[in-house]
């Protein structure tokens, strides 16, 4: 994400349903009690004894999509697309956007579109409208932004729009008035509210937990905090800090250090930027207190699903980062060749109810489902 992370990628249909196999119903963490309340290999004595087994399950949205890019790729069909060149910026270079580079070369290439990604390297808000106004002088037709800044992108957003370059928001959402014709992307008070339950479960409703993120102020991280402070209501445990890294995963290790060093009562963890999880689980592996401090964090991160193994990290939410490319894609072609209102007739029937919103879906992954996910996500070139 800015942060806070697939779809089969062949036929796109069976694409679609395998990965909805993909992160079939997780059940509880290996080793570690992610969700048992049982000690971890690292010695970690259990405190949460009415804890129960965090419960995995699936809220991915593959099957809607694959009929949406089916529809658009017919109605495309015998258009010229010979002279379009898209782009996909996202927030920052992590391991968590090469699912969504992938998925937007390969929905790319199934269209024989021309495109190009682009992600600032440190996540900088001057680097991300550097990288669009450069594209904009290399003559792109279609451009899916995963915004850093709300009331920044705003401006760039209206000139795309006025030079008839079509705007899609995917992995954060924007206002309306910045003017992207569609948020593509996770429903992150959803993803927070997955989280918080994740969290109930693992704490057994009682402890103190510090949240870590890469920003306070961008939509998709505050709708996620929103949501899973808003589960954690009228449970014992409470949200005692929420510290910013600035998108910078060693004040993120930083932060998780010092947190726990300064509050001996803090026994969960919520990263919500895909380096934050594996910042928490290093911080807690390090403090020697594996299993008793509970980790729940956002994406696939690599290092993340290594901890998940390990039983250092209980559980991740998980996006469709591969989606947003690969459908993304297949919007901007449609939005610059059909036209918005001729899209949009196509996508509203799949719309969430803000009518603005096409989910790419939400999943969690514990122990219990690692091995599975991890097949699939090799299957999908991601792994």
């Amino acid at each position: 994400m800015g942060d806070t992370r697939s779809g089969s990628r062949r036929g796109r249909l069976g694409a679609a349903a395998m990965l909805v196999v993909l992160i079939v119903g997780a059940s509880a963490c290996s080793k570690s009690g992610a969700g048992s309340g049982s000690s971890s290999d690292t010695g970690g004595t259990s405190t949460a004894t009415t804890a129960t087994a965090i419960q995995g399950d699936i809220a991915f949205n593959d099957a809607n999509l694959a009929k949406i890019d089916t529809a658009l790729k017919a109605a495309l069909a015998g258009k010229d697309l010979s002279k379009l060149d898209q782009a996909m910026v996202v927030n920052v270079a992590v391991d968590y956007w090469n699912a969504g580079k992938i998925g937007f070369k390969k929905g790319l290439a199934d269209l024989g579109v021309k495109g190009t990604y682009q992600a600032p390297a440190n996540g900088r808000l001057d680097q991300q409208l550097s990288i669009i106004q450069t594209l904009r002088g290399q003559g792109i037709t279609g451009l899916s932004v995963s915004a850093i800044d709300p009331t920044a992108i705003k401006a760039p957003i209206a000139s795309a729009n006025g030079a008839g370059i079509p705007v899609l928001a995917i992995d954060s959402p924007l206002p309306k008035e910045d003017g992207a014709a569609l948020y593509l992307g996770t429903p992150n008070y959803q993803a927070g509210q997955k989280a918080g339950e994740a969290m109930k479960q693992a704490l057994g409703d009682k402890g103190q937990v510090v949240v870590l993120v890469g920003s306070l102020t961008t939509s998709n991280a505050v709708e996620r905090i929103q949501g899973f402070e808003d589960t954690l209501k009228g449970t014992g445990i409470k949200v005692v800090q929420k510290l910013s890294d600035g998108m910078d995963a060693s004040k993120a290790l930083t932060n998780a250090q010092t947190a726990i060093q300064t509050n001996p009562n803090i026994n969960g963890l919520y990263g919500v930027y895909s380096y934050d999880g594996p910042s928490a689980g290093q911080a807690v592996q390090a403090a020697g207190k594996s299993g008793r401090v509970k980790i729940i964090s956002d994406d696939s991160d690599p290092q993340t699903l290594k901890f998940i193994q390990s039983g250092v990290i209980q559980a991740t939410v998980v996006q469709q980062p591969y989606q947003q490319g690969y459908t993304g894609a297949y919007l901007l072609t449609a939005f610059k060749v059909l036209g918005k209102e001729a899209t949009l007739k196509i996508v509203q029937p799949y719309l969430e109810s803000d009518g603005t919103t096409l989910s790419s879906g939400v999943g969690l992954v514990t122990g219990g489902n690692l091995t599975d996910y991890q097949a699939k996500l090799k299957d999908l070139g991601i792994g």
